[in-house]
C-alpha cells in the first residue's frame, strides 16, 4: 500500500519524535552544576629520594669563614672595572630574584613594582652604580637556578635570600652579609610541633636548592621531606595539610607567617644563614663595588630604615652584620 508523499513525512516526523521521547526518557538525569568550583591545587610537593646520600656537615669548612669578601675601593661614580664599565654601558644592572619570595622581593598589589628588602638592596646598588634606582632589571630565579644564573652570566647579580657557604663559593663570588638569618620551623598553631626534635615522622615542606633541605636532612633524618617549587607553594601545602610544617630561614618563614595568622614559627634556630649578594667568580671589581654599596647603606642609615620598612615581623631593627674581609 502506498501513501500520499504527504502523509508519508508526516508519519516520518512523528515516528522521529517518539524515538526522541524515548531516547530522553530513558537517559539518566542530568547531573547538576554545583554552584562552586574547587580551587586548583598548587605545585605536586614531591618527596626527596631517602636513598640519596646525607650531605656532610659543614662544621669543618675547606674555605675558612666564607661570609669574608673583597676590601671595597668605593661605590660612586668615580669607581671604575671591566664588569662595571660594561654595565654601564648597557644603562640597567641585571639582578636574579624571587618575585614571589614576601618580604624580600614581591610585586606590590597597588603599584604593581617589585619591592622588599631584597630588590631596594639591588636597587640601592644601581643608585650607586648607575646614578638611579630604576635602572636595573629583574629576572626571576628559583632557589635551584641561582648558581646556574651566576655561572651563565645570565645576570649581573643575584639578591635572593641567598645563604653564603663555602659550596656556593666554589661556583660563585659573594658580597659581604647584609643579613643575618636562622633556620627555623612554621607549623600551624597548636599543632604539637615546637622545633625539630618534633617533626621525626611529620611531613616537611623545603624548597630544592637550598642549604634548608640538606640541614634537615642532616640534623632530622626522621622527617619525610616534600618539595614544591617555591615558599609560597609551601605555605599552600601546608595550609591544605599536605604537610606538617615548614622549614628554612626565619626570614622567610616571617613573610609566610605574615600571610596566615594560623600559623607560627616554633623552636630555636636550627642552623645560621648569612646572606650575602652572589656575583659570578672573576667579576671583583663588582664584588668591590657592591661591598662599597653596603659598606654605605649600614653606615647611612638606610640599612636600618629597609630593616624597619619590612623585616620587623622578625623583631626590632638590630645591627646589621659587620662586614669581613679577605684583603
Amino acid at each position: 500500500m502506498r501513501f500520499p508523499r504527504g502523509i508519508l513525512y508526516v508519519v516520518l516526523v512523528v515516528a522521529a519524535l517518539a524515538s526522541g521521547c524515548a531516547s530522553e526518557a530513558s537517559a539518566p538525569p542530568a547531573t547538576r552544576t554545583p554552584d562552586y568550583t574547587r580551587p586548583p591545587l598548587p605545585a605536586k610537593a614531591v618527596p626527596v629520594l631517602t636513598d640519596s646520600p646525607v650531605p656532610p656537615s659543614p662544621d669543618t669548612p675547606e674555605c675558612g669563614d666564607p661570609t669574608r669578601s673583597l676590601r671595597p675601593t668605593g661605590s660612586g661614580a668615580a669607581a671604575r672595572g671591566p664588569v662595571i664599565d660594561a654595565i654601564r654601558a648597557r644603562g640597567r644592572l641585571l639582578v636574579g630574584l624571587d618575585t614571589g619570595s614576601n618580604l624580600f622581593s614581591y610585586r606590590d598589589p597597588l603599584s604593581g613594582s617589585v619591592v622588599g628588602f631584597d630588590a631596594d638592596i639591588a636597587r640601592e646598588i644601581a643608585r650607586d652604580l648607575l646614578g638611579s634606582p630604576d635602572l636595573l632589571e629583574f629576572r626571576s630565579l628559583g632557589s635551584a637556578e641561582r648558581e646556574g644564573a651566576l655561572e651563565n652570566h645570565t645576570v649581573d647579580l643575584v639578591a635572593k635570600t641567598m645563604t653564603i657557604t663555602c659550596e656556593r663559593r666554589q661556583l660563585a663570588t659573594f658580597s659581604t652579609s647584609y643579613l643575618q638569618a636562622n633556620q627555623r620551623v612554621l607549623a600551624m598553631k597548636n599543632s604539637g610541633i615546637g622545633g625539630v626534635g618534633d617533626l621525626a615522622g611529620k611531613r616537611v615542606c623545603i624548597v630544592p636548592g637550598t642549604t634548608s633541605l640538606d640541614h634537615m636532612r642532616r640534623l632530622q633524618p626522621a622527617a619525610t621531606i616534600l618539595t614544591v617549587p617555591t615558599w609560597a607553594d609551601c605555605l599552600v601545602v601546608l595550609q591544605q595539610r599536605q604537610v606538617d610544617a615548614v622549614s628554612t630561614d626565619d626570614a622567610l618563614l616571617a613573610g609566610l607567617a605574615a600571610q596566615d595568622p594560623y600559623t607560627e614559627l616554633v623552636g630555636p634556630s636550627i642552623s645560621a644563614e648569612p646572606y650575602g649578594i652572589g656575583i659570578p667568580k672573576g667579576h671583583d671589581d663588582l664584588v668591590r663595588f657592591v661591598n662599597g654599596t653596603l659598606d654605605r647603606i649600614r653606615n647611612d642609615g638606610t640599612w636600618a630604615r629597609l630593616y624597619q620598612q619590612y623585616l620587623t615581623a622578625l623583631g626590632p631593627v638590630p645591627a646589621p652584620p659587620a662586614p669581613s674581609y679577605q684583603d
